[in-house]
């Protein structure tokens, strides 16, 4: 059974340790969703030293699709080169086990070998703190991951489970895609305004508006679609019906906090560009469009 569960720490959550892991500061929805909706990663992204990305703030992808009867995400290629690494990210699921136990490596080599899920294999015998996603570590790119983990990961034909060793201990790895670095960028009130100012803009972005309903109705920007946060819960499982990934997407809260977690949250869901009102529409009304009411 996938159960909802959204936590969102605020952009300043102090790190917290997990088996000697350092978390990095990465904001994750924080809130009690509908009991409908399905599970969605919950883990700050944990850094392995210097950082094995357990990025558990993105979907538990497979079981996730497996759910909804859709298929999971197909490689583009044959392999992860290494040869242009820099600005490409990889789709990555492990599991791990301690160094000691080699002979439980071993025997789950042979389990995938004939066939098994090496997710189901994460839930039942891995160590990371992944294995309640399934060992999903989401999107992963250069710079994120112990060198051990990333020369693995950037070298492993895709779909191919491999197997490394850390200073954690042993790990078996899968990229199950890859794709070009994603953008996540401040936008200016000023600028944000001019480009609303073209009249095919909102057919070839979109916009979103976090705010709740009653902020919303003291002040608002046409041509947005209002997903509050605090309703994250019932949207959040099915934001990519509700948003296009491949469009450039605006965010806009009061004051650009809220705006940045989302579009941070948005960014691990596959979204391509995504760019943060800075400010919020406080800002844009003092700096761009006096006509807008503060409050």
């Amino acid at each position: 059974m996938l159960r909802a569960s959204c936590n969102i720490p605020s952009i300043a959550s102090p790190a917290i340790s997990i088996c000697t892991v350092r978390l990095s500061l990465f904001p994750i929805l924080n809130l009690t969703p509908s009991s409908s909706a399905r599970r969605i990663s919950t883990i700050p992204v944990p850094a392995l030293a210097q950082t094995l990305n357990y990025s558990t703030s993105s979907f538990s992808l497979k079981r996730i699709l497996r759910a909804m009867d859709l298929p999971a995400p197909r490689a583009s290629a044959s392999y992860s080169t290494g040869s242009n690494d820099v600005g490409r990210e990889l789709l990555v699921q492990h599991l791990l086990v301690k160094e000691e136990d080699q002979n439980i490596l071993f025997e789950l080599q042979k389990r995938v070998v004939r066939g098994e899920d090496l997710s189901d294999l994460a839930v039942e015998y891995s160590i990371c703190p992944s294995k309640e996603e399934g060992g999903m570590l989401g999107w992963v790119r250069k710079g994120q991951m112990v060198p051990e983990f990333e020369e693995a990961a950037f070298s492993a034909p895709l779909n191919k489970v491999v197997k490394c060793k850390t200073q954690f201990g042993w790990h078996l790895l899968q990229v199950l895609s890859e794709r070009e670095e994603s953008v996540l960028a401040d936008i200016q009130p000023e600028e944000f305004h001019a480009k609303l100012q073209d009249p095919d803009f909102l057919e070839d972005s979109q916009c979103v508006d976090v705010r709740e309903p009653h902020e919303v109705e003291l002040a608002s920007l046409s041509g947005f679609q209002v997903l509050p946060l605090q309703q994250f819960g019932s949207w959040g499982p099915e934001v990519t019906t509700k948003l296009d990934p491949q469009k450039d997407t605006y965010v806009l809260c009061h004051h650009g906090v809220r705006s940045l977690q989302v579009a941070k949250w948005l960014q691990t869901q596959g979204f391509r560009k995504i760019y943060n009102i800075a400010g919020g529409i406080h800002a844009y009304s003092l700096k761009a469009d006096q006509s807008v009411p503060t409050y």
